[in-house]
């Protein structure tokens, strides 16, 4: 398997089960001040299909998730409200969890709010305020020094002169050494949140809470670490500052991976915009699985344009791939020798080129295609695969298959009418079959009726 290391900007060749079979995967989580969106859910849904297809490859995949639950957003958020900043982040963090379970989202092993690791992340500046990288600033807080860090920006190419369109509201202080350095640790402001430390009254900044808790479960160097691109520079780029310059140890990671952007009608994103949705928003009207196949039909580094039509495409070729899959006949598992295990190569050659799934889809319905398997033998494979890309082929085929007497008995009359060469009948039979939500087909084997798949 070949995997793009944003790093190296280039594919690299992924450990096999049989050289590593521990995998650490850390993935940046959201900051819990409102309801997650559709942007979200294109990365996790992307990392969730990549712990679960290295865990069918044999892995042993530990994927942490960090939760941002003190920021300013929240704080100024929970003011709005009349809410504790704890209170209103515990809500939008169950909001999430119930998304994700929403979404069939279940790879991640254990979720971490940065709250709970207060006494690492101050050990972690400590650390860096030994080694020489941050400062303090009076009234302020502690800072990391990018002048310091010789290889500052290696990951995103930019060079420290070109860090200051990356600083964010906690960063942003005139007294500061250089104008991209990031804040480590703030000094709390009245009716703020605060945690009493060595480093003086306060709460961690933005970055550091990532590398203080990836250190706590994996040690200073582990295996990947994902992401949204927007939060490459400077997110990213700082938490591998800090963790570099903290244990003298590189590479902190050893695989960088980040997802394409969303955009929504051509635009970013926004409330200002009036093209806000969140995922809550989106499962009112369309099934989960919807979602899921825009996400795995785009590479998962390329740009995603959310739209209406593009909703609608996907819910036609998922209504297709149900149908194709329904009318299978189940014979129980057949024996198709070699070609069995030439599909299953495609499928996975596929994958194994920088996690391709759109080809991966395609490899499905060629095989729905091919007639050099039995039905038995492609709804074996087909379900192997979606054991992965987790579409919920075989629950919606069977809603597709639970046919009621009634219309069995039209179908049967259909039947007929054809054998008898009543063509004007069958033809009014049949539109009064779809016109209760349901589908004939016509084949080899005789007519089929199923349920309209969505």
């Amino acid at each position: 398997m070949e995997i793009y290391n944003t790093l190296s900007r280039k594919k690299e060749n992924f450990p096999s089960p049989d050289e590593q079979k521990k995998i650490r995967l850390f993935v940046c989580g959201p900051t819990v001040y409102d309801d997650a969106h559709v942007g979200h859910a294109r990365t996790y849904l992307f990392f969730d299909f990549f712990a679960s297809y290295l865990r069918s490859l044999g892995y042993a995949v530990n994927y942490l998730q960090n939760i941002t639950d003190i920021d300013d957003k929240i704080i100024a958020r929970a003011a709005e409200r009349n809410m504790a900043p704890a209170d209103l982040a515990q809500q939008f963090l169950d909001s999430y969890k119930d998304d994700m379970r929403a979404l069939g989202v279940d790879a991640v092993t254990t979720y971490a709010p940065a709250t709970d690791f207060i006494s690492q992340i101050a050990a972690q500046v400590e650390r860096l305020i030994d080694k020489g990288f941050a400062y303090k600033i009076d009234g302020d807080g502690w800072y990391f020094d990018i002048a310091k860090d010789e290889d500052y920006g290696k990951l995103s190419g930019r060079t420290a002169a070109q860090a200051e369109d990356g600083v964010s509201r906690i960063d942003d202080s005139d007294a500061k050494r250089n104008r991209g350095d990031f804040c480590l640790w703030k000094f709390s402001k009245p009716n703020e949140p605060v945690w009493q430390t060595s480093l003086g009254p306060g709460r961690p900044g933005w970055h550091i809470e990532d590398t203080a808790i990836s250190e706590y479960y994996f040690g200073p160097q582990y295996d990947v670490h994902g992401g949204a691109d927007d939060l490459k520079f400077p997110h990213h780029e700082a938490e591998l500052a800090q963790q570099e310059s903290a244990s003298g140890l590189k590479p902190f990671v050893r695989w960088w991976m980040h997802t394409g952007f969303l955009l929504v009608n051509g635009k970013k994103m926004a409330k200002s915009a009036g093209n806000f949705v969140t995922i809550k928003e989106f499962l009112r009207t369309q099934p989960p699985e919807v979602l899921r196949w825009i996400m795995l039909a785009h590479h998962y580094r390329s740009p995603v344009d959310f739209s209406e039509a593009l909703v609608a495409q996907a819910r036609a070729a998922l209504g297709n791939l149900y149908e194709r899959f329904a009318i299978l006949s189940d014979g129980g598992i057949a024996d198709d020798g070699p070609d069995v295990e030439v599909w299953r190569d495609r499928f996975h050659a596929s994958l194994g080129d920088d996690l391709n799934t759109p080809q991966a889809l395609a490899v499905v319905f060629d095989l729905l295609k091919t007639e050099g398997l039995s039905p038995s033998g492609k709804r074996r494979l087909i379900l192997e695969f979606d054991a992965v890309l987790k579409l919920g082929i075989a629950a919606h085929a069977a809603d597709m298959q639970d046919i009621p007497p009634e219309i069995s008995e039209k179908l049967k009359r259909y039947e007929q009418f054809r054998i008898d060469k009543q063509f004007v009948q069958s033809d009014a039979l049949r539109k009064e079959i779809e016109s209760l939500g349901y589908e004939v087909r016509d084949t080899a084997e005789g007519s089929r009726v199923a349920k309209k798949a969505l």
